[in-house]
């Protein structure tokens, strides 16, 4: 459930339709423990410098593009930040917070280093790359199944409140890769969900999804913060 609510609002932007909201889809911007390829999960880490650079960067970006509604956001410190920052660059837009938008919960592997986690939680670490998906990791881990009803459900409840308009939602890379899988049109999954990049869905509301586009990161380029970190792929969190 959202903490906050938002007022219905108007969109004058002329390239979204009247049948569909348009959702461009952020992962926050980079943290130590990313750097570190340590996994997060539900646990509570700040962004970085380079974190902070990135999201300061795609917010310079969407602050040029047509208006924006309202941001949605994850309430975890690295997605919060992200948006807080994209929201200031965008005139100040309001940003509300809704804690369907985390990160898939893992269990007792959160706080591990990814490349340890075999030995140290072996349990917990086979529960994690099982093909079932309705496997849950011990330790109050989330099974995939239970990460795609969250995923789908929260975004299809925001997309059907702003139909017509562009909002940003600023989430995590196995929260958005569940994202891409639902909007494929043949179910396929992502490589890879790289801090900051832009995602475009368009969500209608007979719950069809649409891909615009898909892992824009033309914004970094010129910076020198595209970062290689850990996460956003199969080893999200």
């Amino acid at each position: 459930m959202a903490t906050s609510s938002v007022p219905e609002s108007e969109s004058d932007s002329s390239c979204v339709g009247s049948d569909y909201a348009e959702i461009i889809v952020l992962r926050h911007g980079e943290t130590a423990w990313n750097a570190d390829g340590r996994i997060q999960g539900h646990l509570d880490v700040e962004l970085n410098d380079a974190g902070r650079q990135q999201a300061a960067v795609v917010g310079d970006r969407l602050s040029k593009e047509p208006k924006i509604s309202v941001v949605y956001s994850s309430d975890l410190a690295r997605a919060y930040e992200t948006a807080q920052i994209i929201a200031a660059r965008c005139g100040g837009i309001r940003v509300v917070t809704d804690v369907d938008l985390r990160e898939r919960h893992l269990g007792d592997l959160q706080g591990l280093v990814f490349r340890d986690a075999a030995k140290i939680n072996p349990k917990a670490h086979q529960a994690f790359v099982s093909r079932e998906t309705c496997q849950e990791i011990p330790g109050g881990g989330e099974s995939r199944d239970q990460l795609h009803q969250r995923c789908t459900s929260s975004v299809q409840r925001i997309g059907n409140k702003h139909k017509g308009e562009r909002v940003v939602l600023v989430s995590h890379g196995g929260f958005i890769r569940t994202l891409y899988k639902q909007a494929s049109p043949d179910g396929r999954s992502v490589a890879k969900v790289l801090n900051t990049s832009v995602n475009i869905i368009h969500v209608y509301d007979d719950g069809k999804w649409t891909i615009k586009s898909w892992g824009d990161v033309s914004h970094l380029n010129p910076t020198g913060y595209l970062q290689s970190g850990f996460g956003g792929d199969e080893k999200s969190g």
